[in-house]
This record gives C-alpha cells, structure tokens and sequence, in this order.
C-alpha cells in the first residue's frame, strides 16, 4: 500500500468514527447507557458490531469517546472568538456556553453531572472542562489565565452556579413537541444575567484579591447597562 492509499484508508476511518459517534450522541440523548447493548447501537448505527468493537474497544469506550466529543465541541463554542476584547470574548463565552446546552442538553447533562453512577473518567473530563472555562474567564477578565487561589476559588464557585442554573433553565425549556415545563428566560435574558453575576463576582475577587482588579465598569460588556434591560425591562 503507497502513502496515497494508506492516507486515504486512513481518512476513511476517521469519517466512519465521528459518523459512529454521532450516531451515538443521538441514541445516548434518548436512551440511558444501561438500556442501550452494542447490539443496538451496531443495528441503528447500520454497521456489524464488531467495527464498534474495533474503533472504540467496548461499550465504555464508545460512551467515553462520546463523552470527549461532546466536551470538546463544547469547550470550542465556549472558547471561541479569541481575538475579541476581552470582556466581549468573556459575553461570548457566555453565550456559547449557554446555546451548547440549550442545543445539546443530554450530552450538557452527561458533562456537568458526571455521566453514568458519577463515573470517574467522566468526572475527570469534567473538570477539565471547568479548568478551561474558568481559564477563559480569567483571560477575557485579566489578560492571563492563571489565577491566585483565592481568585480561583471565586470563578469556580460563579461557574458551579451557571452549571446549576443552566441545568434548571434547560429542564425547563420546550421539548421536541414545543410545551414548555415552565415560563423560561431566552438565552439572551439568562446570559445577561450570567454577566451580571460574573461582575458580582469579579468586584468581590478585587475586594479579596487586589491584583486582580475587576474590568473597569465603563469597559465593554460588563459595564453596559442594557445587560439588565432584558431581565428588569429597564432601558
């Protein structure tokens, strides 16, 4: 086999693998890992099981795989658009954040509560994702992303709030036949919000943290009145 064949083999099996993963994100948004065998996943997926076995050696590591795909799809929408402002770049992180779990919300689910009976790997791809986006906060906030202890500690304890009011909000939100569980915010309304409590939090590092200054309150985003227009109604 030349180098031309064995790169397109090669390509080949990377197009066959994130097809089976996203096959995969589909069935494991509707079904719980215990009900689904490989036996299912081959037959939906339309494949021998015995590839499933080949790409991702079992069950477990199919689910992992999915898993890993989904946080990076979520991290990438979180994390884009580096080149902004830094408090522009930090409202988008927001925002991105926020339409991942309104658009993914089993797989937001999966992420945020640790997957199958809290499973270990899973948790630990977890807090990668919770080190990244804090990081991401801490570069759009400050212009670097390491952060003293108690700075930390701040920022993870404002994203374990947006993680639970993102879990509240996209319970809430309509399902595939439009009803709504309850009256909920858009996700613009909630993110200003987000900004909001994020600036609460920045002033309070500054308190306890001198250098850490909070952005400045005429600075971009966060110190933009409208970001409470849609929550108040206030112009």
């Amino acid at each position: 086999m030349n180098h031309g064949q064995q790169r397109g083999t090669t390509e080949r099996s990377q197009v066959r693998r994130a097809e089976l993963i996203a096959t995969g994100r589909k069935l494991f948004a509707d079904t719980s890992y215990d009900a689904l065998s490989v036996d299912d996943i081959a037959k939906q997926a339309g494949v021998a099981k015995g590839l499933i076995y080949y790409y991702f050696t079992s069950k477990r590591g199919y689910y992992l795989a999915i898993v890993e795909d989904s946080v990076a799809e979520l991290v990438a929408r979180a994390g884009g658009d580096a080149d902004l402002p830094g408090a522009e770049r930090v409202r988008r992180t927001i925002d991105g954040y926020l339409h991942y779990a309104e658009h993914h919300r089993a797989a937001y689910r999966t992420i945020v509560t640790g997957g199958v009976g809290s499973d270990a790997e899973v948790l630990a791809i977890r807090d990668a994702v919770r080190e990244e986006l804090v990081a991401t906060i801490a570069e759009g906030a400050y212009g670097h992303r390491g952060l003293p202890p108690v700075a930390r500690l701040a920022l993870v304890g404002w994203l374990s709030s947006v993680e639970g009011i993102t879990l509240e909000w996209i319970g809430g939100l309509g399902g595939p036949g439009g009803i709504e569980v309850a009256a909920q915010p858009d996700r613009a309304e909630l993110g200003a919000m987000l900004v909001r409590q994020l600036r609460a939090t920045l002033m309070v590092i500054e308190e306890f943290v001198p250098e850490c200054p909070a952005p400045p309150a005429t600075e971009g985003p966060f110190g933009q009145r409208d970001d409470l227009a849609p929550v108040t109604g206030s112009s």
